[in-house]
């Protein structure tokens, strides 16, 4: 048996193997999970749409209170791992914390404060199809941290661990007003009437850098794939999917646009415009590393 491969780690400016001491015992990002990360994929050796996820880090960092990140630095961290991973990399990670910080979830004060940025490498395994499971959790629209990309992923953590346990690689999940609203780590559209629409982001979802390609690049290209209006999309819209009168499709920073094969293990079948919003990605996506 081969062994795993080892991540890529940058940090304060330099490379570190895997078993370096890295971050303190108090940093808030293990302590509380104060922090944000963005995870790009990767494609000919580069990290696919940094622009856009860099911007949305910085904005999940404001909203989160954190100070902006040194975009030159954390681009300088990129640069250094995709130059010292093989060629199995497939994702990069990159992580910024509160840094050091007090035992409860205040932070200390922004002079003394020192936030960790980390850069990791890494493989990423990929499937054209996705398998996904409803569970009884939800998303909160009015959480103080909606639509923000936070290391806080516990909620994500234990609905993913109940999707696998059914067998499926994705959890979907409502909001606490039952609308569709996103998976653990993906974003979803629903296939019905001849448009591919996708929740609106007052639903709570992220605002998934794929996602908002597929909506640009779709209207570019004449597919029709929308943002639906609030409550257009109820979570009930996936028994449609399981009777074949809609299907889906799921995007992200990995899978791409992949779509859904099974809902809570029964097979259902994969809709022509989720095919062609999948070729549509990949073709642009080759065209254009960072969009």
């Amino acid at each position: 048996m081969s062994e795993p491969t080892r991540p890529v780690i940058w940090s304060e400016g330099r490379l570190l193997g895997p078993d370096e001491p890295l971050v303190t015992a108090v940093d808030h990002g293990l302590t509380v999970g104060d922090g944000v990360f963005e995870t790009c994929g990767v494609v000919r050796g580069q990290a696919f749409a940094l622009t856009r996820h860099l911007r949305r880090l910085a904005r999940s960092a404001r909203g989160l209170g954190l100070p902006a990140p040194d975009e030159a630095a954390v681009r300088a961290g990129v640069e250094a791992v995709l130059a010292a991973s093989g060629p199995d990399i497939g994702r990069v990670r990159i992580t910024v914390t509160g840094g050091p910080g007090p035992l409860g979830s205040q932070r200390f004060a922004p002079e003394q404060a020192h936030p960790t940025v980390i850069v990791l490498g890494g493989p990423a395994p990929r499937s054209p199809v996705a398998r996904v499971a409803r569970v009884p959790w939800v998303r909160n629209e009015r959480s103080a941290v909606a639509g923000l990309k936070t290391t806080s992923y516990a909620e994500n953590v234990v609905a993913l661990a109940e999707a696998y346990r059914q067998g499926a690689d994705e959890a979907l999940l409502a909001n606490t007003i039952g609308e569709l609203c996103e998976g653990t780590g993906s974003n979803v559209f629903v296939e019905r009437d001849g448009e591919l629409l996708t929740p609106p982001l007052s639903s709570g979802c992220l605002a998934g850098i794929t996602r908002e390609l597929l909506l640009e690049w779709s209207a570019a290209e004449g597919l029709p794939a929308r943002e639906a209006a609030p409550g257009e999309l109820a979570y009930a819209v996936l028994d449609d999917v399981v009777a074949g009168r809609a299907g889906l499709a799921l995007s992200g920073s990995v899978r791409n646009v992949s779509p859904v094969v099974a809902v809570d293990g029964r097979p259902v079948e994969a809709g022509a415009l989720s095919e062609a919003a999948r070729r549509l990605f990949e073709e642009r996506m080759a065209q254009d590393v960072d969009p």
